[in-house]
Parts: C-alpha cells; sequence; structure tokens
C-alpha cells in the first residue's frame, strides 16, 4: 500500500512557509527569552579536561553517497570554526543554531546528507548532526543541564563501527529544532573542536577539576517487528561516580527512552504483536 504524503510534501510553498514562520518565532525566543546566551572564545584552553570524544568522517552508506560525505565535511569545518573554543560561563545557555547560524551557499556549505521526512536525502549544510551529537555527548558526561534536545524519527542506516548507544545523539534542523544546554554551575566550560585525517574530535574542558565523573550506557537495546515495519528501542541511563574513591556510584538516572523506525532490516529482531506494542 502506497504511503500518503503529507500536506507539506504535497505542497512545497506551504513547507516553506511552515519553516520560516518557525524561524521566524525562535528568532523572537531568542531575543526576548531572557536567556543569556554563550558566544565569548577564547583560544588558550582551560585547564581540565572533563571528557573527549571523536567520531569518523566518511562512512560506509554506498558508493552513491560518497559525495555528500565529502561535502559533509566541508560543512562540519564551516560550523566547527564558529563553535571551537567557545566558553559556557555560570547562567549562560549555549544554543547551537544561534551560534552557528543558518547554513547557506554563499557561506561556502556544500550539499550533504540530511533526514527529512522518513527519507536521507541531499540539503545545503547537510551533515552538521554530527558536531551536535558530538556536543551532547560530552555534555552527558558533565553537570551541565539539557534544556533543548531532539532526536530523529527514523534510523536509516545499519550499525557501521558505532561507539555510541543508539539514539544518544542530538539532531538539529535551524533554527526551530535547536540544541541547547545551560550551565547551572559555579564553573566555566569550554568546548573544543578540531579535525584529524579521518575524524571529527571534540573535548569539554573546566577551569576547575571534578571529584566526579559520569558513566553513560544503554539497556534493553532491541530491533522489533510490528507488522510490516521495523522498529528499534533501548534505554540510555547515567551512573555519577566518585573519582577519588574507586568509581563509587553516588546515582543513577534514566536519561531517555528511544523508539524509531528502522528503514533497514536488521539481522536479529523479534516480531511483536501490535496489540501488545509499548512505546
Amino acid at each position: 500500500m502506497k504511503k500518503r504524503k503529507l500536506l507539506s510534501q504535497r505542497h512545497p510553498a506551504l513547507y516553506f512557509l511552515a519553516v520560516w514562520m518557525r524561524r521566524i518565532k525562535r528568532r523572537l525566543e531568542w531575543k526576548f527569552d531572557g536567556k543569556k546566551y554563550a558566544k565569548q572564545k577564547n583560544s588558550d584552553k582551560l585547564q581540565f579536561r572533563v571528557k573527549k570524544h571523536q567520531s569518523v568522517l566518511l562512512k560506509k552508506l554506498g558508493e552513491s553517497d560518497m559525495q555528500l560525505q565529502i561535502n559533509k565535511v566541508t560543512n562540519l569545518k564551516i560550523a566547527a570554526a564558529r563553535i571551537d573554543s567557545i566558553i559556557i560561563r555560570p547562567g549562560e545557555t549555549f544554543s547551537y543554531c544561534k551560534t552557528v547560524g543558518l547554513p547557506t551557499k554563499r557561506k561556502g556549505y556544500l550539499p550533504g546528507m540530511e533526514l527529512s521526512f522518513g527519507e536521507a536525502k541531499a540539503g545545503i549544510g547537510g551533515g552538521l548532526c554530527q558536531i551536535s551529537n558530538l556536543i551532547h555527548w560530552l555534555v552527558l558526561h558533565s553537570p551541565l543541564t539539557v534544556n533543548e534536545r531532539h532526536h530523529h524519527s527514523f534510523d536509516p542506516f545499519p550499525d557501521d563501527g558505532r561507539v555510541l548507544p543508539f539514539g544518544s545523539g542530538a539532531t538539529i534542523f535551524y533554527n526551530y529544532l535547536d540544541y541547547q544546554f545551560t550551565n547551572n554551575t559555579k564553573y566555566i566550560f569550554q568546548i573544543n573542536l578540531w579535525f584529524t585525517d579521518k575524524c571529527l574530535e571534540g573535548e569539554l574542558r573546566i577551569n576547575e577539576e571534578l571529584d566526579y565523573a559520569y558513566h553513560v550506557f544503554e539497556k534493553d537495546h532491541q530491533f522489533l517487528k510490528i507488522e510490516d515495519t521495523f522498529y528499534r528501542k533501548n534505554e540510555i541511563w547515567r551512573e555519577k561516580l566518585l573519582k577519588f574513591q574507586g568509581g563509587k556510584i553516588i546515582d543513577t538516572e534514566l536519561i531517555t527512552k528511544n523508539f524509531a523506525r528502522v528503514t533497514y532490516t536488521p539481522e536479529n529482531y523479534v516480531i511483536q504483536d501490535p496489540a501488545t506494542q509499548n512505546n
């Protein structure tokens, strides 16, 4: 049975109008929401590292997608330059979209892969979620408070060397799908981003060493087949550890539950009766 298109898919002008109405609304929020947004940079690194992570730039998604991935690297370098070395002081909020801005051809952005309406397709500035994914992973290992985070509604590709739990990223779409966190602590934080030949690398630094750390992990990961559609689910949990007391666990919390449609056929899955579905 052919899947029905959304109204905005059948009438592109309506989609364009809806996007810009949301973008205007967000810009008004940035101006009047009373938040103090982080914008200062410092090329000198803060003394202590909270967490470091790296992600591979080019993945095996098929030869037809390789040029989009090469373009994505260009996009990432442009966006990373806007974020690298940014300082987040006590009381300040980091906004990914406000910091990076609208990706346009004039700024040098190229067509890269982006996810829209359940499909992976080319779009100017596509691939920038790789930075927001990395930053969110760093922030999860800190006492910073995530205020806004969105996740993809579907999983388009099988895992290829995935090292992070499924659903632990943060998608963005300028500017109404933003990624924001606030520094509600007494410490100063800094995000640094850089590139190697194969990876995007990043770190979160702090001005004073913390006596605790965090361990983020997943539980109950499973692929499901419900009628003719595949889904993927899991839970993301976080433990707070005392670094100088042998890693003693002092707190455990559920970060999020994920349930998303899968657009490929997984190798192993469980067939589930729709009547028993519980998201």
